[in-house]
């Protein structure tokens, strides 16, 4: 690639979208160590739009982090997240639900499909779309297209959402780097900020007395645990600082509520 063209390669970026009203997603999203607007994004989405440092300054893959990312938010609660993500190579989305496996497809720079249509098969029936209209739309996207890069699909990929409420604000658009994007939701009339916890801070998140976990508090931090401790072990053998980080940030949150003793009953 010559200079030129690399200095004009488009930027990385990536945003969280959440079924969930922003106050639900606020209370988790420090899990994330990154401070982020968190915007509405439909009656029942809200978006978080990440700056991306471990991919702006740690050389992280964007992909690789925000599916992490996404697993982690998704754990223990009743909603899904999805990560849509692109840099100069590729784009695609990873969907992120309870403890299954996320699900994601790719698409080259070009628009060429890279995914396999079993994933958005699955992606249509854990978000409940239409099986029918939604999925043929989404099949539409796995098809050749020379008219429609990586972006474009992205973009196709959302105009599909608009039918399961999803509404990004004006300024939002996929494809533009993450400062961008970051700077255009800060702007927003009612953008809320989220807690940007670091990793030495992570104790403090988790020094509530039990009884403020809420009665299904020792089931999330069960949660947590159970899925931290494979995702430290999966960054260590990979050699990735994203996902041993989200990994320790869910085990530091989860493990003090599991070992205090339950709060006793009156």
């Amino acid at each position: 690639m010559s200079t030129e063209e690399s200095a004009s390669a488009p930027a990385p970026g990536a945003l969280l979208l959440c079924r969930a009203a922003p106050d639900s997603v606020a209370a988790v999203a420090p899990l994330l160590g990154e401070r982020m607007p968190l915007v509405r994004a439909g009656e029942e989405w809200s978006a978080l739009v990440p700056a991306g440092g471990p991919w702006r300054d740690g050389g992280e893959p964007v992909d690789r982090v925000v599916t992490g990312w996404a697993a982690a938010l998704a754990v223990g609660v009743p909603w899904p997240v999805l990560a849509l993500w692109w840099d100069a190579d590729r784009a695609g989305y990873a969907l992120a639900s309870g403890f299954r496996r996320p699900v994601g497809y790719v698409w080259l720079a070009g628009g060429t499909p890279a995914g396999e249509d079993e994933a958005m098969r699955t992606f249509a029936a854990r978000l409940g779309l239409d099986p029918v209209l939604d999925l043929a739309s989404l099949d539409r996207l796995t098809r050749p297209d020379p008219g429609a890069d990586a972006r474009a699909r992205v973009r196709g990929l959302l105009a599909v959402l608009t039918r399961a409420g999803v509404r990004l604000p004006a300024g939002l658009d996929p494809g533009d780097p993450a400062d961008r994007l970051r700077e255009r939701a800060g702007a927003l009339p009612g953008t809320r900020w989220t807690a940007g916890t670091r990793w030495r801070d992570t104790a403090s998140l988790a020094v509530r007395p039990p009884g403020e976990y809420g009665p299904g508090g020792r089931a999330l931090a069960l949660a947590q645990v159970a899925a931290g401790v494979p995702l430290m072990a999966w960054g260590a053998r990979h050699r990735s600082g994203g996902w041993t980080t989200v990994g320790a940030l869910l085990t530091a949150h989860g493990a003090p509520a599991l070992v205090r003793p339950a709060p006793r009953r009156a």
